[in-house]
């Protein structure tokens, strides 16, 4: 039998800096730390990318301790890492990357993107990782949006992406460390859809384009209250379009351990941060010019 969900928080996505990017970051924010296991959710854009106008180029930076994942909606991004991974993600598709012990990676907008000009929108999300998963062997998993399974509502106005995890009979190809759900919806007005999701599982929804009315109680709407959290006390949510929107549905097993961060680094001490920062300076977590 389906339960719904009760709500625990209902949140906008205020605009912070991130040295020349401006962008929206619903989690962390003021009273939430985390929705176990996950630790940021920051949405970019969309910015009108052109010769003249590029902000979004991530040079050569380090991680150790989560999975940094990339979801973009509009736009391409070239990819590169320590691993010697190159790849070229486009509209729908997804870079998964597991930092574990180590990795080294940069990300901006292909040469011949920014040359033609267009919009640029994306979500980056850092999902933790357990202390036994810490300190595994990096790894980069990509998928591009014909290779991710779908779902469809009964009136065929909602179209589910199943990037990671489990709905009705199909599962998503990115393996996980962790029991974790990442799904992404775009719904037409008055379309209309209910989610499973485990009770164990801390989850939320954010909206990135749109309106929508969740649970028959609460409206996000861009621009105003953008996410909404859930307590672990039913198995699914559900949603209803006001307007033509986009939306990220989010939920995992808690992992319930003590979280400590420095910068790009997510580890469980102190120490362990000191750790990574000596080991990124001594070239422990490769190399990336």
């Amino acid at each position: 039998m389906k339960i719904i969900k009760t709500i625990q928080h209902l949140v906008p996505s205020p605009f912070v800096n991130m040295g020349p990017i401006k962008l929206r970051q619903p989690l962390p924010t003021e009273g939430i730390e985390n929705v176990d296991p996950f630790l940021l959710l920051h949405h970019y854009g969309p910015y009108a990318i052109s010769e003249f106008n590029n902000p979004f180029d991530l040079g050569p930076h380090p991680h150790r301790g989560f999975e940094p994942i990339t979801l973009l909606f509009k736009g391409e991004q070239f990819h590169r890492d320590s691993l010697g991974n190159e790849m070229v993600v486009k509209a729908g598709g997804v870079q998964w990357t597991t930092a574990g012990r180590g990795i080294i990676h940069a990300e901006a907008p292909t040469k011949e993107f920014v040359k033609k000009g267009g919009d640029l929108e994306g979500i980056q999300l850092w999902l933790n990782l357990p202390s036994t998963h810490k300190m595994m062997l990096a790894n980069y998993q990509h998928l591009e949006d014909e290779q991710i399974p779908k779902l469809f509502s009964q009136d065929k106005k909602v179209q589910l992406n199943i990037v990671a995890g489990n709905q009705s009979i199909k599962s998503g190809l990115i393996k996980t460390k962790t029991e974790v759900n990442v799904f992404t919806a775009i719904a037409q007005e008055k379309g209309e859809m209910s989610i499973d999701i485990p009770e164990n599982h801390q989850s939320l929804i954010y909206l990135l384009e749109g309106e929508i009315l969740v649970n028959d109680k609460e409206i996000l709407k861009k621009g105003e209250n953008q996410m909404i959290t859930f307590h672990q006390d039913g198995n699914s949510v559900k949603f209803e379009a006001k307007s033509q929107s986009t939306i990220l549905i989010l939920s995992g097993a808690p992992i319930n351990e003590k979280v400590t961060q420095y910068g790009p680094f997510v580890m469980n001490t102190q120490t362990e941060i000191l750790e990574a920062m000596r080991d990124y300076n001594q070239g422990k977590m490769g190399y990336l010019y």
